[in-house]
């Protein structure tokens, strides 16, 4: 696996080396090293499905919960999004957007610190993701897509988007 850097120093992207032939492919996804690489041990993996135009998030958990995510995509496309909410960070409230599809197989390691989205791109899309910290409900927070402090740059028609009630209800910054 190559560990690419991104405009934020502490979000990486993850490309795994693919072998291909008649039988189809095999890639490796996770292993220790990796875990070891990024500082992170993975106890927990989630996965969603989502139609074209879905926005999830800007979600994170607050202290003393909050989560580190390594994302994939295994079906489909998405626009990966993690938002730095350090309010110490030199690149508080800059955001590092991706796509991850099921044809690069790349994935998007996000640290504690960050809020994460993304946007369906496809017809249908399958997302699975590692944390390091369970999910506690009470500890569950988010920020708004079109918070003007971020100005995230959504890759379709904003006229398009399907939102929860509860990521339409989130706080702007």
């Amino acid at each position: 696996m190559i560990i690419e850097k991104t405009n934020i120093d502490d979000v990486k992207v993850i490309k795994p080396k693919i072998y291909n032939d008649f039988r189809g492919y095999f890639f490796e996804s996770f292993n220790q090293e990796l875990a070891k690489e990024l500082n992170c041990k993975f106890i927990q993996s989630n996965e969603s499905f989502s139609t074209y135009g879905v926005i999830r998030g800007v979600h994170f958990q607050k202290s003393p919960f909050e989560q580190s995510k390594l994302v994939r995509v295994i079906k489909g496309e998405i626009q990966d999004i993690a938002v730095d909410l350090r309010p110490t960070s030199k690149t508080y409230k800059k955001y590092v957007s991706v796509k991850l599809n099921d044809v690069n197989k790349n994935q998007l390691f996000i640290p504690k610190g960050f809020g994460h989205a993304f946007l369906t791109l496809s017809k249908e899309a399958i997302v699975s993701y590692m944390v390091d910290s369970i999910y506690k409900k009470n500890y569950d927070s988010g920020v708004r897509y079109n918070d003007s402090n971020i100005n995230i740059n959504w890759l379709i028609d904003m006229k398009k988007i399907i939102l929860s009630d509860k990521d339409k209800n989130l706080p702007f910054l």
